[in-house]
């Protein structure tokens, strides 16, 4: 009698095994929802996501600026080192070719623009990014496109677009600003590069590059050592009359000489050497990082 008793007990409850079979299956789906959920990225709702880390965890400067609605991710973008790094390794990967051979971008046409093939979810970041920058781009070529007009500065000033949208540049003859050697603003110049300041100080807050560049004949002033101190020196003295002239923040003007490096044509040919003699001014947008 007492052995049947202790059948009877022994299969009334459920099999310890049966709880932990349970607790699996639970984990299970929670992991498979968890899957699903992250299988698909809402581009929207990733941008305001990205804003609301900016304002509650800092994670990206606030205070960004834009021509166009909608918000804007601010230059403190480079502080997220993975995408950064994305940034520079499949960004400028995919543009290679387009680099080699590129023109002045056309807005219009957009004819550097490429079709990108992003992996994971730091690619649909970057394309969320490297779109804005583009559209953001095009805005900032429009209004300069306008501003060199009313100023009547087109005949001395040509502008285009960086192929990854990191900025706009303008573009001027180093003839027009300086003598052949020196580095000394020509008095002539002066108003020209008067109306260019006015023109920058249009996009205040943005940072502003000024790079000299040169030709390949070597030096024989006993001023500049070589040509990386001219172009320097011109820099310089560019940087510094829009500063005084034309009250730019020095805080985001800065200023390099590249020398004889970074040709943009033949140094062989007299043509080509007046053109490598060069100022060039880059207006970086709220999303290059700079």
């Amino acid at each position: 009698m007492a052995r049947k008793k202790r059948q009877e007990e022994s299969s009334g409850g459920n099999a310890p095994w049966m709880n932990t079979f349970a607790d699996l299956m639970n984990l299970l789906l929670c992991f498979f929802v968890m899957l699903f959920a992250m299988s698909e990225v809402d581009v929207e709702k990733f941008q305001n996501i990205s804003i609301s880390m900016s304002n509650s965890f800092g994670i990206f400067d606030g205070g960004g600026a834009s021509f166009g609605e909608g918000p804007l991710i601010s230059s403190g973008i480079s502080q997220l080192n993975d995408l950064d790094q994305y940034y520079y390794t499949m960004g400028k990967q995919g543009h290679e070719t387009d680099i080699e051979n590129e023109g002045d971008y056309d807005p219009t046409t957009k004819e550097n623009t490429k079709d990108k093939e992003f992996e994971g979810e730091v690619g649909e970041a970057y394309q969320v990014i490297f779109d804005k920058m583009e559209e953001v781009s095009g805005e900032m070529y429009s209004n300069l496109e306008g501003l060199t007009g009313d100023y009547n500065l087109g005949d001395y000033v040509e502008l285009s677009i960086d192929p990854e949208f990191r900025y706009v540049q303008l573009s001027m003859k180093g003839s027009v600003l300086y003598e052949s050697g020196k580095a000394d603003i020509i008095d002539e110049a002066k108003p020209i590069l008067s109306k260019l300041g006015d023109v920058l100080g249009k996009f205040d807050g943005y940072i502003i590059e000024i790079i000299g560049h040169t030709d390949d004949v070597p030096m024989t002033s006993p001023t500049y050592k070589d040509n990386n101190w001219l172009s320097s020196a011109r820099a310089l003295n560019a940087a510094d009359f829009l500063i005084k002239n034309n009250k730019l923040n020095p805080e985001t003007v800065k200023y390099s000489g590249r020398g004889e490096y970074e040709p943009i044509a033949d140094n062989s040919t007299a043509e080509g050497r007046a053109k490598n003699r060069r100022i060039e001014i880059r207006i970086f947008n709220e999303y290059s990082g700079r």
